[in-house]
């Protein structure tokens, strides 16, 4: 692809053992574009020079301006890909389905209201599909609509949505005044483990974008455990403050190397994927043990 300004915001996950990135890129246009990266080691990716297609969008009869920041969630054999939608009416979350990274099936909107940062759990609980997501209900100076409270929400069929309750909001002038999920949770013995990020909007000068963590019971995903009080990731590199949009750490894949039994070990590496300043990818490493400790300090 020619004219490429910006590549950020991917979804990750293992397939094939092989590494595998949905890229968020974007051209000198501001066209949207996603598109498929592949590694064997997690860092050197190769690129597919091709967009990828989704079979069936087309019966959406409303304009797409833009499809972006792809979250990857595995449910039995399929994979899921729950993405932002630009839409005339405002954002909406889309989902499509695919078995093998190479054919992709448009399952439909899902999302009534305006909402964004939508993660699949990667299993059903008490029979129900379940999604961390976050209306947009807040305006940012000299930005889009943003939100500070995730909700849970549940489905019988993954297309139709009804809210649940909130999880957990904004906190006001610390570094996540306004939030949303990262990655997918995952799922560990104590809960679910779930990196989210957080926006600090009392500078005078910029919003910073910056990640947490927190845990969240297996059997009810609404209720904390514990939530860090410290940010795990801010801007500090040049490459995450300054770019297309300055000061953003913004988390949106994750993946663990070990389960034990369903579950990721305590000590297995765990690879996170971020946007940088809206303009790179970036990637950093802990354990499931050390996110678990942050979530509790």
């Amino acid at each position: 692809m020619e004219d490429v300004s910006s590549v950020f915001n991917p979804g990750a996950i293992k397939f094939n053992d092989k590494y595998l990135l949905v890229l968020r890129v974007q051209t000198r246009g501001r066209e949207t574009y996603l598109m498929k990266a592949l590694s064997d080691n997690g860092i050197d990716f190769e690129v597919e020079n091709s967009v990828i297609e989704f079979e069936g969008i087309d019966k959406i009869r409303d304009e797409i301006y833009h499809i972006y920041d792809t979250r990857i969630t595995q449910i039995g054999e399929q994979y899921y890909l729950m993405f932002a939608m630009d839409m005339v009416a405002g954002c909406r979350l889309g989902l499509a389905r695919t078995e093998d990274f190479n054919r992709y099936e448009f399952l439909g909107i899902v999302s009534k209201d305006d909402s964004r940062n939508g993660v699949l759990l990667p299993e059903k609980i008490n029979g129900k599909f379940l999604r961390f997501e976050r209306p947009n209900s807040v305006k940012l100076e000299g930005g889009p609509l943003t939100g500070n409270t995730i909700y849970l929400s549940e489905s019988d069929d993954l297309i139709n949505w009804n809210y649940i309750e909130p999880v957990m909001s904004g906190r006001f002038h610390y570094w996540d005044e306004n939030i949303g999920s990262g990655p997918p949770p995952v799922k560990t013995r104590e809960g679910w483990l779930h990196i989210y990020h957080g926006v600090a909007t009392h500078f005078s000068s910029s919003n910073i974008y910056q990640a947490g963590v927190s845990l969240h019971e297996l059997d009810n995903p609404a209720k904390i455990i514990a939530r860090g009080s410290l940010n795990i990731l801010e801007p500090r590199e040049i490459y995450e403050m300054v770019g297309q949009v300055q000061n953003v750490c913004f988390p949106s894949g994750m993946i663990v190397e070990k389960y034990e039994d369903g579950f990721a070990a305590l000590d297995s590496k765990v690879l996170v994927y971020y946007g940088a300043a809206d303009t790179v990818v970036a990637l950093a490493f802990t354990t499931i043990k050390e996110l678990i400790d942050d979530a509790k300090i």
